[in-house]
């Protein structure tokens, strides 16, 4: 394996610490983000419109699971890939 890409995994270890901390702050905004009287309530009608808190959890919980979840693992991979042998 050459230095370069020893130095690149090195390097994504690091960057992975970074997104487990946009992780852990991005399930704190969660944990600290009170229901919204629609989240309470499921027959308050807002016109067909989600209340703010409700599109933040919403969105939140879906850069988690779609986008950070699948990062760690990908970049996880990477940084830990040896060649059989190698």
């Amino acid at each position: 394996m050459s230095e370069g890409v020893t130095v690149a995994q090195a390097q994504i270890r690091l960057l992975l610490e970074l997104v487990r901390l946009v992780r852990a702050g991005l399930q704190g905004v969660l944990a600290d983000l009170p229901p919204s009287p629609e989240e309470q309530d499921r027959e308050v009608d807002l016109g067909g419109e989600t209340d703010v808190t409700s599109e933040v959890r919403r969105v939140v919980q879906c850069v988690l699971a779609d986008d950070i979840e699948p990062a760690l693992a990908d970049l996880l991979a990477v940084a830990e890939y040896r060649v059989e042998g190698g």
